[in-house]
């Protein structure tokens, strides 16, 4: 695994650049996963499936057992 401390050729990097390298990444993958999105390529993230299927079950049961 790369040291986070070290560039590509060695030499010693600052805490500051690792974390500007960090947020530039960050950003860079934000902006494709918006220009993703305006293309119509998006997803619907897990946790929203999971709630719905969640009130989709209690829906079910309230009507099964409240019948």
């Amino acid at each position: 695994m790369t040291d986070p401390q070290r560039g590509h050729e060695g030499e010693e990097r600052r805490p500051e650049q690792v974390h500007l390298n960090r947020i530039e990444r960050r950003r860079a993958k934000i902006r494709e996963e918006i220009e993703r999105n305006r293309r119509g390529e998006y997803r619907v993230p897990t946790w929203v499936l999971t709630v719905v299927l969640v009130v989709v079950v209690a829906g079910w049961l309230a009507l099964v057992f409240l019948s």
